[in-house]
């Protein structure tokens, strides 16, 4: 994934699975597509499913806590094109 939205949801009162849903509600209702990826610091993943709601979760300290990178698996490698 090169590029995405950034959700950032810090309210104790939801688990994470409430948090991506609000995110893909929010994702879907913008881009008018679901995201199939979401990326999220390793400590928001203690504890919780590698898949939900039919995402593909990924952890990367490069993203912070609380924050959850949504968007789509790229289908190409870099420097290629898509077939016409």
């Amino acid at each position: 994934m090169r590029t995405g939205m950034l959700w950032f949801d810090n309210n104790d009162q939801h688990d994470m699975e409430a948090k991506l849903r609000r995110a893909v509600d929010y994702y879907e209702k913008k881009y008018g597509k679901r995201p199939s990826v979401c990326v999220v610091h390793p400590l928001t993943m203690a504890g919780n499913k590698k898949d939900l709601l039919g995402l593909d979760i990924r952890t990367s300290n490069n993203v912070l806590p609380h924050h959850f990178w949504l968007g789509e698996e790229q289908s190409t490698k870099k420097g290629t094109r898509p077939a016409a």
